[in-house]
């Protein structure tokens, strides 16, 4: 059986991944694509859309709760196995229709992880395979955690797909997965731990705005556990006993599940890169301006896996992989420029930020000026009771220029969009001011930020 040839042949079947393909069989290339898990990628099936499933219920629970009293006389129950259900809806149909749209795009599909053989060729399903640009476009994975144990420790799908919520919950590590989870949990009556090895939770995010976040993941019965490092886990008869050094001591915790939340890193391990003169680095494939390979110019990489400095964010991966998709059709003539990019964290309330942190700005050399308040009593936190809605703006002393935007809001996600517009529109704050926005919505509160 001879060696099939590919134009382009994508590995990985994700936001970034699976646009490449579609853009360029549409042009004509005869095009492949592998995954070694179910096809559509992280964000559709084990990601951020079924976590903002189960964000959804919850929701529902803490405006419930915060008018109790004020015309809410009994709060909702949740029934877990009905909310993960309807989570199903949204994740069931995912790979079979990702897998029937390419077929129908006319896009051979693999069902294996490949490996290089040599800079343009794979070996995949025991076949070999050469193409002429080969795209990695594999995600990130969870970070093992090299401890003791660590076979007890369940990940972030896991966390999805429970079948039913236990009494308590250990998560090993604050960022964004860590905390949506524990208000998700905390929230439909889990006991919560948060164990953080670093002095605060959401290390990249404005730390008086994280302040505030503290403050409600406690008052919501969030325990933290922070300068705290895991050294063990050890299964007991029926529940699980953790490990931990504070302050020079060790100390436990019993509890019924504990969950790695420490960080994801990028998915290369089975590629075999070497054989293939792909480098790679901490943050993933290396990377040029084009998100082509600087060692194999027939490797190109984008979304999660790529280390172009970009967050990793399913926006940013969409971003990436149109660029990839126009180099590879149109020869290198696209570079990757981003834009302001705004990042969100859906505990309750919502945490937002775009552009610098004062740290940041200080450490650039900008001169600015900070507006930072605590305003649960304007009006639109005030309506549905909200105690914590806070938010930070960085403004450029010379250009009158938004540098940076931070807010704590239920409706921060949406907020922060407006942030970008302005910031990529490179609009001053006296245009904003000037602007007449619909009232009383979260969107006009942004004029009072600036």
């Amino acid at each position: 059986m001879g060696i099939e040839h590919f134009d382009v042949f994508v590995i990985g079947t994700g936001t970034a991944g699976k646009s490449v393909a579609y853009d360029c069989a549409a042009d004509g290339m005869k095009v492949a694509i592998a995954d070694n898990r179910e096809f559509g990628g992280t964000c559709a099936n084990r990601g951020c859309d079924p976590k903002k499933v189960l964000v959804g219920i919850t929701e529902v629970l803490h405006k419930a709760r915060n008018l109790k009293g004020k015309g809410i006389s009994q709060l909702p129950e949740i029934n877990w196995a009905a909310l993960q259900k309807f989570k199903e809806t949204f994740t069931n149909a995912v790979p079979a229709v990702t897998e029937k749209k390419l077929k129908k795009a006319g896009i051979s599909l693999y069902h294996q992880s490949p490996q290089f053989i040599d800079e343009t060729t794979l070996s995949v399903e025991g076949k070999t395979v050469k193409a002429n640009k080969i795209v990695i476009a594999t995600g990130q994975r969870p970070m093992e955690l090299k401890i003791p144990g660590r076979e007890h420790l369940l990940h972030s799908e896991d966390f999805l797909d429970l079948p039913a919520l236990p009494k308590s919950i250990v998560f090993v590590g604050a960022g964004y997965v860590g905390m949506e989870f524990a208000h998700i949990a905390a929230r439909c009556g889990a006991e919560v731990t948060v164990i953080e090895m670093t002095e605060r939770p959401l290390g990249t995010f404005d730390k008086d705005i994280v302040a505030h976040l503290i403050q409600a993941s406690e008052e919501l019965g969030v325990k933290f556990l922070f300068n705290a490092s895991i050294t063990s886990v050890e299964k007991l008869r029926k529940n699980y006993r953790v490990l931990f050094t504070q302050k020079g001591k060790t100390q436990s915790l019993d509890t019924v599940m504990v969950f790695n939340t420490a960080g994801r890193i990028p998915n290369i391990e089975a590629l075999n890169l070497e054989k293939g003169n792909v480098a790679f680095e901490n943050g993933g494939i290396s990377v040029n301006e084009f998100l082509q390979s600087p060692t194999n110019p027939a490797v190109y990489a984008c979304g999660d896996v790529s280390a172009s400095g970009s967050l990793p964010l399913t926006p940013t991966s969409s971003q990436e992989g149109r660029v990839v998709s126009k180099n590879l059709r149109k020869g290198n003539h696209l570079k990757m420029d981003f834009p302001p990019v705004p990042s969100v964290v859906f505990t309750l309330p919502q945490m937002a930020a775009i552009g610098l942190t004062e740290d940041e700005a200080r450490r650039q050399g900008y001169q600015f000026t900070i507006e930072y308040k605590s305003v649960p009593e304007w009006y639109n936190a005030k309506r549905i009771n909200e105690g914590y809605y806070a938010y930070k703006t960085l403004v450029e002393k010379e250009t009158n220029l938004i540098l940076g935007a931070h807010i704590l809001a239920p409706q921060a996600g949406e907020m922060i969009n407006l942030f970008v517009l302005a910031m990529c529109g490179k609009l001053k704050c006296r245009d904003l001011k000037a602007m007449i926005f619909a009232y009383p919505t979260w969107g006009n509160d942004i004029k009072g930020m600036v």
